[in-house]
Parts: C-alpha cells; structure tokens; sequence
C-alpha cells in the first residue's frame, strides 16, 4: 500500500494577491511514485479554521508525512522549523479581521512540540541540490505557527506513525516587486525544495547530527 504524503499550503493574505506556499503545494498535486502518493490542500489563513482543517485532513487522509509549508515574506531560503509554540500573537489579523493576542493555541497544551521531520537531514540534502536552506527556531506567532502548533498537537496521537511539520519558503518574484529589498526565490526552486523534503522525510528514519545550518 502506498504511503501518503501530505502538503498544505495557505491561500493569500493580508492584501496579497498570491501566496507563494499554495502555488508551491499545488504545482505537486499529480505527483506519484512506486511506493508513495502525495495529496495537496489550501488552508485558509484564519485562526481555528485552519487548525481544525489540518486535523480533518489528518483523520481523513491518515497520511504517514505532513509537511506544512508557509510565505515567510523577508526570508531568502527555505527554512524547516523546528518548533511550535502554544502561543497566538498575531502582527497583523488573519483573513477573518481577527488579530489574537497573546492566546494559546491550544488551552492547557504543552507549551512547545519540535517537528518530527529530518529538519537537518533536508537542509543538507537541500544544500546538496543547490537550494538555500537553513533550519529556523521560529515559525512566528501568526497563522503559519497556529497550525504547526495544532499539526503537531493532533500528530501526538499517532507516535510514530506519522511525521509532521513545517517549512517556511520566502516571496514570489513577482511579489518582491511590491516589496522594494525584499528576497525573493522562484517557484521551480520552492517546488524542488519541496520535492527533496518529500523524499528525505520518506527515506530517512532519523535525523543527521551536525553543527550550522540555522540562521532564523
């Protein structure tokens, strides 16, 4: 039986008219291998909707890797990160005009979870492809955190069954151009990126143990 893999992407948000995590999921919705099948999904860009959405996709799909993926404007490489954190502080409200404020993610839950990706394993094997690549110790306080958060809350369930997290990629071109200095990388790289991500996370049982590779 094949195994699946699942990718999320968020749909535009605060004025954007693109969300650069949607076009990179999407351009692998056809993508199938001998022993894997990989499913996309768009998230909306809304505390609690989108949490509970990754948890149906999860209970519905009951896939063995989940790798969410988010715009993290001002970044320039892709950046697997490593921990969630309970917490809901939004910079900016989310597609619902709703700006939470120092709010859990989840009532009563722990206070961090760490992915259960091969978070060092893929920014090497990124690095190998030629990719920029680093592993990030934040992944915000906004939406992207609010559902790596609630990702790795209901993969708890699964112990090892299952593999989730996050990876954060930087704008489109086309929106760096609305962002006067801002880094941009192009979409073939991010779904490449994503592609070598799938692929570690499949082929690896555990993570590498070397120095660098962080810069967020």
């Amino acid at each position: 039986m094949k195994k699946i893999v699942l990718l999320t992407g968020f749909e535009p948000f605060n004025g954007e008219g693109i969300n650069p995590s949607w076009e990179a999921v999407r351009a692998l919705q056809d993508w199938n291998e001998a022993d894997f099948t990989v499913a996309v999904r768009q998230l909306p860009c809304v505390f609690g909707a989108a949490k509970l959405a990754m948890k149906n996709l999860i209970e519905e799909l009951q896939p063995s890797v989940v790798i969410a993926v988010g715009q993290a404007g001002g970044r320039s490489d892709l950046t697997v990160e490593r921990i969630a954190i309970n917490v809901d502080d939004a910079p900016i409200a989310d597609n619902n005009k709703r700006q939470l404020v120092d709010q859990p993610v989840v009532a009563g839950g722990p206070a961090a979870y760490f992915s259960t990706l091969p978070i060092k394993a893929i920014v090497h094997a990124l690095r190998e492809a030629g990719l920029p690549a680093s592993v990030s110790q934040t992944a915000g306080t906004f939406v992207c955190n609010h559902v790596f958060y609630g990702l790795m809350h209901h993969s708890a369930d699964f112990g090892t069954a299952m593999r989730a997290g996050f990876i954060h990629i930087p704008y489109l071109p086309q929106q760096a151009a609305d962002h006067p200095g801002a880094p941009s990388m192009a979409l073939t790289d991010m779904v490449a990126g994503l592609r070598v991500a799938v692929r570690t996370a499949l082929q690896l049982k555990s993570d590498v143990r070397e120095a660098g590779g962080t810069t967020h």
